[in-house]
């Protein structure tokens, strides 16, 4: 039995390791807003072909949950914390390769092979950020309480994301200025050093938080192929299965987006930025609202309300060409639809698998959603390459085509798909209630995690 003094050193070290993955959720968006939002244009300015702007997300997303796969084994030899301070200390160091293409592409040294380069620097960043991912979302798991899982999440991605927006600005803006002087290599070698730095900051901040201890249960372990097998008799596995399809949908048009906004409407970096900054903006303020409404009244309404919306996206992305419209119309619908979305999907995760699981089924789940990403980015690229038409643009009629083929996986996959835990009932009056009477609050409480990003960046 453990003592009631021992609970409450637990859970105050537990309350510690959640501010303190707060602290690190702000360097990796850091990590993601000047390293991940700029390998596309990276690979542009390196004059890489459209196919392998889109192999970028092809390759790496199948590769990043194969690697989980790999990753979910590891809890059984080593700590969770230890997993993940390899791999995130590797994964830091590989952002150091992008500044030598950079280098080499400012000196015209073997050009021709760049984007080869580029693709396989890539590579290796996605294996060691997804390695670790088992080991990082059991271990996160275990620090929050289940009660507010939806609410955290969304704090957590609230200052993180608010962050990066911040951020990408300054870099998009930055890069641009460069581009004006002709110091484009310049502007990305700073860019991905900063990169570096933000995940080695994660580093520091993994080695002092706190990690619950976890036993492996004998035979808790069962094998992929047993899984796939086993899907379609339950209900995250219908959930699974679902993901893979709408994955494979989504990573059609979302491969192509950069091409569609730098190479198509010749877009600055500035302008392209704030577009797909301006969805990450919207979800910010909607994410307390969707965690609340996933907490009381159940992930799956969540889940039927914004699959209705996200298969309009790539229609409403080629309506028109101007960047106001873009940032107000596709941009607004996607960050509300996604921010949703994106929420619930992993709160699915927690509450359809046991602990002691997590970390193996998480990894066949990523497994699959990558199988789906990589088809579908592949098929991107093999269409923008191939597809000829004369009537319509072909990265236009592809936007189209993608949009119907999300709807039909909505339509047949999310009417099997069922909540596992208990909610509350959801009326009309409770609706209102929550758009009119709660909304206010709590944007004023996202308002004020967000004025208190400095507090997080000086805790030690």
């Amino acid at each position: 039995m453990v003592s009631k003094k021992e609970l409450l050193k637990i859970e105050k070290m537990k309350r510690k390791a959640r501010d303190l993955s707060i602290k690190e959720s702000i360097y990796a968006w850091g990590r993601d807003s000047f390293g991940d939002k700029f390998v596309a244009p990276f690979a542009i300015a390196i004059n890489s072909s459209n196919s392998m702007v889109a192999l970028l997300s092809a390759i790496t997303g199948l590769l990043g949950p194969l690697f989980q796969l790999f990753g979910s084994r590891l809890p059984e030899k080593y700590p969770r914390k230890k997993i993940i301070l390899k791999t995130v200390f590797y994964e830091s160091l590989m952002w150091l390769p992008f500044i030598a293409i950079a280098i080499l592409f400012y000196f015209n040294i073997i050009p021709e092979m760049l984007p080869y380069l580029l693709l396989f620097s890539f590579s290796l960043c996605t294996i060691f950020l997804h390695l670790g991912h088992p080991a990082w979302f059991s271990w996160m798991g275990d620090i929050i309480n289940e009660k507010d899982r939806g609410r955290w999440f969304a704090k957590r991605s609230l200052i993180g994301g608010f962050v990066s927006i911040i951020l990408t600005i300054l870099a998009s803006v930055f890069l641009d200025y460069f581009k004006s002087k002709g110091w484009i290599m310049f502007g990305f070698m700073t860019l991905f050093f900063l990169a570096f730095i933000a995940r080695y900051s994660c580093y520091k901040i993994y080695k002092i938080q706190y990690e619950p201890k976890i036993k492996l249960k004998e035979g808790y372990y069962f094998s992929f192929w047993s899984f796939v097998i086993n899907a379609p008799q339950t209900n995250f596995g219908k959930f699974t299965i679902f993901r893979t399809f709408f994955s494979f949908a989504n990573s059609i048009s979302a491969s192509l987006l950069a091409i569609y906004l730098l190479r198509n409407l010749q877009f600055s970096y500035t302008i392209y930025m704030a577009i797909t900054l301006s969805l990450t903006l919207f979800s910010l303020f909607v994410l307390g609202l969707w965690g609340k409404f996933a907490d009381l009244y159940g992930n799956y309404r969540v889940l039927c309300i914004t699959t209705i919306f996200i298969p309009t996206i790539p229609i409403l992305y080629i309506l028109s060409p101007s960047p106001i419209y873009l940032i107000l119309i596709p941009s607004l619908i996607g960050g509300i639809s996604w921010a949703g979305f994106d929420l619930v999907a992993r709160n699915f995760v927690y509450d359809n698998v046991r602990r002691e699981n997590r970390g193996l089924i998480v990894s066949y789940y990523n497994l699959l959603i990558g199988i789906g990403t990589f088809l579908g980015a592949g098929l991107g690229a093999f269409l923008i390459k191939f597809l000829t038409v004369s009537f319509i643009e072909p990265i236009v009629l592809i936007f189209i085509l993608d949009s119907l083929l999300r709807m039909a996986v909505v339509f047949y996959w999310v009417p099997k798909i069922k909540e596992v835990k208990e909610t509350k009932k959801l009326s009309r009056r409770k609706i209102k209630n929550l758009l009119f009477k709660q909304t206010k609050p709590i944007l004023m409480e996202e308002v004020q995690q967000i004025m208190s990003i400095k507090e997080y960046m000086e805790k030690k």
